[in-house]
C-alpha cells in the first residue's frame, strides 16, 4: 500500500472512565511506525480529544452549567493538546515526526480551501511527517460539524487519493444484525455496488464518539465507490493494522471491495462539498431518469423545471428529482438568475456539465 488513511475511534483509545488508553495508543503507533518504515504514507484521523479533555477536567475543573457546544469547545481545547502531545512523544521514540492538522467542514466547501488543505498534508507526507487529522471542535458549531470523524476520514481518503481507508472501531466490522446479540453474523466482504439496509445492524453511537455503525457503513460505501478499498475492523485487537494490510483473513474484519473506476479530482471535491450547496436544480422525470442511467449525462436547461437558491456561476448546487430526492450535486455554469430565465430552453450550454457532476450522493 502506497498511501493509507487510518481512522481511530474514541472507543478504541479511551477507557470507560474517559481517560486516554495510553497502552492502546502506543500499540497503534508501533504498527503505524512499522508501515512508515516500509515506505507507506500513513495519515491518521484520530478521535479522542473531547473524551480526553472531559477526563482531564473531571477532577481539575469540573465543567458545570455549560451548553453542549461550549462544553465541547472546552473539552476539545484541553483534550486536543493532551492527545497530540501523546502521539508526538510516542512517534518520537521511533524517530518519526508527526504533525497536527485541525480542519472544519468549511475547508471542503470551496476549491481553493480544499486544495490548500490537500497541499498541506501532501507536503507533510513528502517530508516524512505523519499527519494526525481531527476536526477543530474548538470553533466548529453544531450545524457546521462533520457527522463524525468517519465522515472526515472518508473525505481525507478521497482527497488524498489513498489506496485504503481503515476505520478502527470497537467491533469487528459490519454485522447482519446487532453484534451484541447471539446469531448476528459478521459480513467479511461487501462487494462493490452491493447495498445493505442499514436497519439490519445496530446504529447506536459509541460511549464517547458521535458516530455509530450506520455512519461507518455510509462512509465506507461512498469511499469504496470512489475506487478506494475500505476496511472496518476492531482497533482493540492486537496487530489489527498489520493483519488488515497483509490481507490476513484469519482475523475478523469487513472489507468493502472498491469500484473499478476512480473518480476525477474535481468530482471528488464536488462530492465532498455537497453539504455546502448554494441552491437546488429540480429536473423533470425524463432528465432524472437519464442522469441516473449510468451514462455520461449533463444537466440541460431543457430538462429543468425549477431553480431554488441564489447561487453564482461556479457554485455547488444539488440536483433534485421531481419528488425532491437529491440525485446529484454539481458545479453550475450560470448564476441562479440567468438559469431561471433559460429554464426549458434548448440549444444552451449545460447548466451542469457531466465533468462537474457527482451522482449518487
Amino acid at each position: 500500500m502506497r498511501r493509507i488513511v487510518i481512522k481511530i475511534g474514541s472507543n478504541v483509545i479511551t477507557r470507560p472512565d474517559a481517560t486516554l488508553d495510553v497502552s492502546r495508543i502506543a500499540m497503534i503507533v508501533d504498527e503505524v511506525a512499522a508501515l512508515h518504515r516500509q515506505g507507506a504514507q500513513v495519515i491518521l484521523v484520530s478521535s479522542g480529544a473531547v473524551a480526553s479533555g472531559r477526563g482531564e477536567l473531571r477532577e481539575a475543573a469540573p465543567a458545570e452549567g455549560l451548553d453542549s457546544v461550549s462544553a465541547r469547545q472546552l473539552y476539545s481545547a484541553v483534550g486536543q493538546a493532551k492527545l497530540i502531545n501523546r502521539y508526538y512523544d510516542l512517534f518520537r521514540e521511533h524517530g518519526i515526526v508527526c504533525g497536527q492538522v485541525l480542519t472544519m467542514k468549511e475547508c471542503f466547501a470551496t476549491r481553493h480551501l480544499y486544495l490548500n488543505q490537500k497541499n498541506c498534508i501532501e507536503v507533510m507526507l513528502a517530508h516524512g511527517v505523519i499527519p494526525i487529522v481531527n476536526e477543530n471542535d474548538t470553533v466548529s458549531v453544531t450545524e457546521l460539524m462533520f457527522t463524525d470523524n468517519d465522515e472526515l476520514s472518508g473525505l481525507i481518503a478521497t482527497m488524498l487519493d489513498a489506496e485504503m481507508l481503515l476505520i478502527l472501531s470497537n467491533v469487528d466490522g459490519v454485522y447482519d444484525g446487532d453484534p451484541r446479540q447471539a446469531g448476528s453474523r459478521l459480513l467479511a466482504t461487501i462487494e462493490a455496488g452491493r447495498r445493505i439496509d442499514r436497519r439490519a445492524f445496530a446504529t447506536a453511537g459509541s460511549s464517547f464518539g458521535r458516530g455509530g455503525m450506520g455512519t461507518k457503513y455510509a462512509t465506507a460505501r461512498r469511499v469504496a465507490e470512489e475506487g478506494i478499498t475500505v476496511v472496518i475492523a476492531n482497533g482493540r485487537r492486537a496487530g489489527i493494522i498489520s493483519a488488515v494490510v497483509a490481507g490476513d483473513r484469519t482475523v475478523p474484519f469487513t472489507l468493502f471491495e472498491p469500484a473499478e473506476h476512480r473518480a476525477s479530482a474535481v468530482k471528488k471535491w464536488i462530492a465532498s462539498s455537497g453539504g455546502f450547496a448554494k441552491g437546488e436544480v429540480r429536473v423533470n422525470a425524463g432528465a432524472a431518469q437519464a442522469l441516473t442511467s449510468g451514462k455520461a449525462v449533463s444537466v440541460l436547461l431543457v430538462g429543468v423545471t425549477d431553480i431554488a437558491g441564489d447561487f453564482r456561476k461556479g457554485d455547488i448546487a444539488r440536483v433534485l428529482a421531481p419528488d425532491g430526492t437529491v440525485i446529484a450535486v454539481g458545479k453550475v455554469s450560470l448564476s441562479a438568475d440567468k438559469a431561471r430565465k433559460a429554464i426549458g430552453k434548448r440549444g444552451i450550454a449545460p447548466l451542469i456539465h457531466y465533468d462537474y457532476l457527482s451522482l449518487d450522493v
